[in-house]
Order: C-alpha cells, then sequence, then structure tokens
C-alpha cells in the first residue's frame, strides 16, 4: 500500500487530486473550529447535551466535533443529505424530475441546482431551530433580532460552504465528497473518543472484559465490512464473432460484476439522516420531545427497527437508481452479447433482475445488521452508549468510504501500468 502510495505521488494528475483532497478538508476542520457569534458554546452544549448519547450526540459525530463547538459548520452536511433525498424520492413520484433525471448530465445538473436550493431552504429552518434553543435556554450574548439573524444567516452560509466543499473534491478531488468530509468528522472524533474511554477504564464506569469484547467485536466487523464491500457476483458473458469487412470481432468471454453491496454506504447516510430529522424537529417542540424520545430515541427498541428497515429500503432503493438491469441488457444486445443459456433481451433483464435482488438482499441484511449491532451489545454488556459511536454505523462509514477512494485511486494508477491499493 505504501508503494503504491508512492506511485500516486509521482503521477502529477493524481498527485494534485490527493492534494486538493486533502486541502479542502484541511479548510473543513479549520471551520469546525470557527465559532459563531454571539452564543456561549459550553453552554448550548452542555443544554444540548452533545456527550451523552441522544440525538444531537449523533450529529456532533458527524460534524466532526462542530456543533457541540456550536462553530460556522455545526449544521454539517445533513441539510445537503436531506435534500438529496428528497430530491431522489420525488424523482420518482414527479414524472418532470423522472424526465430530467433521464435527460443524461444536462438534467442531473439541473435536479442539482434543485438539491442545492433545497439545502438553503432546509438548512435555514434548521438554523432557525436551533438558534430559537439557544435563545430559549438563554446562551445567547444578546437577545435582539440583529443577533438572531446573524446566527441564523452564519449558519446557514456554513452549512452552504459544507456542500461547496463536498462538490469541489468530488469534482476535481478523489473520492466522493460529501461521504468524505463525513469520513474526516468521524475520524477526527477517535482520538478524544479513545481517551474518554481510558479515562472511564481508569475510573472503573467501563468494565474491562466488556471493553475487550467491543475491540474484538470492532476488528471483526471491520474484516465482514470489507469482505462485504468486496465481495460480487461475476455474470459470465460471451460476445458472439461478426466480420466487419477482412476483420473478425468479438468472440471472447467476459463477465458483469454484480456487487453484493451495490449501494455502498449510502443507505447508511440516508438512513440515519432520516431519523434524525424528527428526532432533532421534535426538540424544537415543547412537550413531544420526551414521548419522541422514549419511542425512536436512539438506542431504544422502536429507533433499532426503524434503522434496520429503513437501512433495507434505502439499499434496495439507491440500488434500483444506479443499476439498471434492462439497460444493462440492451447494450450486451446491442454490442452482441449474451448471458450462454439466455436469449438477449428481456429474459437476459429478469434474470439481471432476480440476481441482482437476491445480492441486495443479503447486502441490505449485513447493513442493517452491522447498524443496530452496538445498540444490542450494549443492552448485552452495560457499555455506554456515549462510546458506541464508533461501532456500527461510523464503522460502516469510515471502512466504506476509505475502500471506495481507494478504488478510486487504484483505477487511476491502472490506468498508468501501477499497482493498486487493492489486490
Amino acid at each position: 500500500m505504501l508503494e503504491a502510495l508512492k506511485n500516486a505521488l509521482r503521477i502529477p494528475d493524481l498527485r494534485r487530486k490527493l492534494l486538493y483532497t486533502m486541502g479542502l478538508l484541511v479548510v473543513f476542520r479549520i471551520g469546525s473550529f470557527v465559532p459563531v457569534p454571539g452564543v456561549d458554546a459550553a453552554g448550548l452544549a452542555a443544554q444540548l447535551g452533545v456527550e451523552g448519547g441522544g440525538i444531537f450526540g449523533f450529529l456532533n459525530l458527524f460534524s466532526g466535533g462542530a456543533l457541540g463547538r456550536f462553530t460556522v459548520f455545526a449544521l454539517g452536511v445533513q441539510p445537503y443529505i436531506t435534500a438529496s433525498i428528497i430530491l431522489q424520492l420525488l424523482t420518482i413520484v414527479i414524472p418532470k424530475l423522472e424526465e430530467l433525471a433521464k435527460e443524461g448530465p444536462e438534467g442531473r445538473k439541473k435536479i442539482q441546482e434543485y438539491t442545492r436550493y433545497g439545502t438553503v431552504a432546509l438548512g435555514i429552518i434548521q438554523s432557525i431551530g436551533v438558534t430559537s434553543l439557544a435563545y430559549n435556554w438563554g446562551v445567547l450574548a444578546r437577545t435582539d433580532a440583529f443577533t438572531f439573524v446573524t446566527i441564523v444567516l452564519t449558519l446557514t452560509a456554513g452549512s452552504t460552504f459544507l456542500m461547496w466543499l463536498g462538490e469541489k473534491i468530488t469534482e476535481h478531488g478523489i473520492g466522493n465528497g460529501i461521504s468524505l468530509l463525513i469520513f474526516a468528522g468521524i475520524v477526527a472524533g477517535v482520538p478524544v473518543g479513545t481517551v474518554n474511554i481510558f479515562r472511564a477504564l481508569g475510573e472503573g464506569g467501563v468494565n474491562p472484559f466488556s471493553l475487550l469484547f467491543f475491540a474484538v467485536a470492532g476488528l471483526l466487523v471491520i474484516m465482514a465490512i470489507i469482505m462485504v464491500q468486496q465481495g460480487e457476483r461475476r455474470v459470465p458473458v460471451q460476445y458472439a464473432k461478426r466480420v466487419v469487412g477482412r476483420r473478425m470481432y468479438g468472440g471472447q468471454s467476459t463477465h458483469i460484476p454484480m456487487k453484493v453491496n451495490q449501494a455502498g454506504v449510502i443507505p447508511v447516510i440516508f438512513a440515519s439522516s432520516v431519523l434524525m430529522f424528527p428526532l432533532t424537529l421534535a426538540q424544537f417542540i415543547p412537550g413531544i420531545a420526551p414521548w419522541v424520545e422514549r419511542v425512536i430515541g436512539i438506542g431504544t427498541l422502536g429507533y433499532n427497527l426503524l434503522y434496520f428497515v429503513m437501512v433495507i429500503f434505502f439499499t434496495y432503493f439507491y440500488t434500483a437508481v444506479t443499476w439498471n438491469p434492462v439497460d444493462v441488457a440492451d447494450n450486451m444486445r446491442k454490442y452482441g452479447g449474451f448471458i450462454p443459456g439466455l436469449r438477449p433481451g428481456k429474459p437476459t433483464a429478469q434474470y439481471l433482475d432476480r440476481v441482482l435482488s437476491r445480492l441486495t438482499l443479503a447486502g441490505a441484511l449485513f447493513l442493517g445488521f452491522i447498524a443496530v449491532m452496538p445498540y444490542v451489545m450494549a443492552a448485552i454488556t452495560n457499555m455506554p452508549t456515549t462510546f458506541l459511536y464508533f461501532g456500527g454505523t461510523g464503522l460502516l462509514i469510515v471502512v466504506g468510504v476509505a475502500l471506495d477512494t481507494m478504488k478510486q485511486m487504484e483505477a487511476q494508477l491502472l490506468m498508468r501500468h501501477y499497482e493498486g491499493f487493492l489486490k
């Protein structure tokens, strides 16, 4: 891997992409320490309970600690993720958006523009909610309208800027920009979280055997994630021979790689964001928050069931959006390809759809199990829920994003005849 990294740094174009990505991630981390003016960040963090196992602790993890410090990036990329989910769901419901999605790059560019507008709108709504909480709890330095509007605009601008950073990383850097920002936020919290765990261990707040059990389980989970992320079903494809002029083309055998987890970590990010939305909204409505926390609060039975079901739903949903068996079958027939034993066209599309559905079921069940597993283990071992954010969802995102980014780097290296990261 180190040799592959040296090879990557020797290539000017790939080196530029790597440095560009690292530079924007550094900007993200710097912005995570720029405070919002006019707010007592420590007092607000104590009221929100970002150090506990509640919804705001989860949001603080995704934002890399920016919410706990109440910086300009306190909202993180949640408004963008929520807007993306809404637009993708509306694409199926509204025919006009479905037509735009099928128009190629120009249509996708228009949908991306709508997503940006939705991000700003959701950012304003969430900013008003958080600022209202700060006002009610008396942690604002001044309570005039100018201070209120300034905080709302600052938080919205920070979330919009993160959206821009993510798009620029995707466009000019390496990997998926939004996923890398979440990845950086989670990884940034690892040192502090590790210190807290050992401090609790020294004070007797954590059972050493429970901690050892969690560590071993974490290693096994990482291995399982890598195996599933890399796992694929290779469907054999044969291309018929054809004569063009005096030359003969085709006749070779190849395969279609169908991944066990075609959707990657997107279903986990989508499911956690959707579940966080009602939990966050409930905090702003007096009298409802305690009931919502009891029913679908993080770690409860209702939360785990909803989380598991939504991960499965978004796995199928995102796979259906990104991988169309009918289009694959049509392209195969266009170039003279066929699956041995099947006629080109509709029978091939039905076969691919059946294989994809079975693979997606296995991948969806795995993602759902890994997502809720830490909470089940916590109930068995009596571990504090504060330490659970480094398992399950966090591990899936970190390992999944790292693998996807390395695959992109590997593709760049193999184009230039270098050995990649992944064997």
